[in-house]
């Protein structure tokens, strides 16, 4: 028999429902509605438990996000399973600021420096395409190099909705990018 996960869901009117999971302790996943990760990211059995304390600092973050406050970063006490570099990626994810956007070739460069090896964008869009933490592990925040918004798991009008939530003029972002304004956390790109 499979490890068992605790889950519940969190009702939002800007992107819907998410699915969050605990292991009873801290919080392991958070996923949209129609995510293609949930499936594969809940380890073993799901099991429906809308009281358990751990869903309680997730629900209170996801709240004041959701209501357009910059909530604590990091969020609430959370771990994902996945390898040393998926790991790395997530917590890079982390260091990048409310409001901010990134690249996948500028978190590379990053981990690269952090790691202590070159590593490719790639890669790096391998690992951010995994989270299993939505919204909490900003992965909304990655954008490609010319600015556009790409591949996401909740698909590109979330994507867009979470950036807008955050000030991020998202209709400016190519134009901004394509001037080399500066990415990687920029503050170019915050509510003004």
């Amino acid at each position: 028999m499979g490890q068992t996960s605790f889950c519940t869901t969190f009702e939002t009117e800007l992107i819907g429902r998410l699915t969050l999971a605990s292991d009873g302790e801290v919080l392991t996943g958070c996923w949209f509605e129609h995510d293609r990760n949930l499936e594969r990211g809940a380890a073993g059995e799901l099991v429906r438990d809308d009281a358990l304390a751990a869903f309680a600092p997730a629900r209170d973050w996801l709240a004041r996000y959701f209501a357009g406050e910059k909530p604590a970063s990091p969020g609430p006490a959370h771990r994902a399973d996945g390898t040393e570099f998926q790991r790395a990626v997530w917590a890079e994810l982390e260091r990048v600021p409310y409001g901010c956007v990134t690249s996948y070739g500028a978190l590379a460069r990053r981990l690269g420096e952090r790691l202590g090896r070159q590593t490719s964008a790639r890669a790096v869009g391998g690992a951010v395409g995994r989270n299993r933490l939505c919204v909490i592990v900003p992965c909304h925040r990655v954008v490609g190099a010319d600015g556009t918004l790409t591949g996401f798991a909740g698909g590109l009008d979330v994507k867009r909705r979470l950036l807008e939530l955050e000030g991020v003029d998202v209709c400016r972002l190519c134009d901004l990018l394509a001037g080399r304004a500066a990415l990687g956390g920029a503050p170019a790109l915050n509510r003004q």
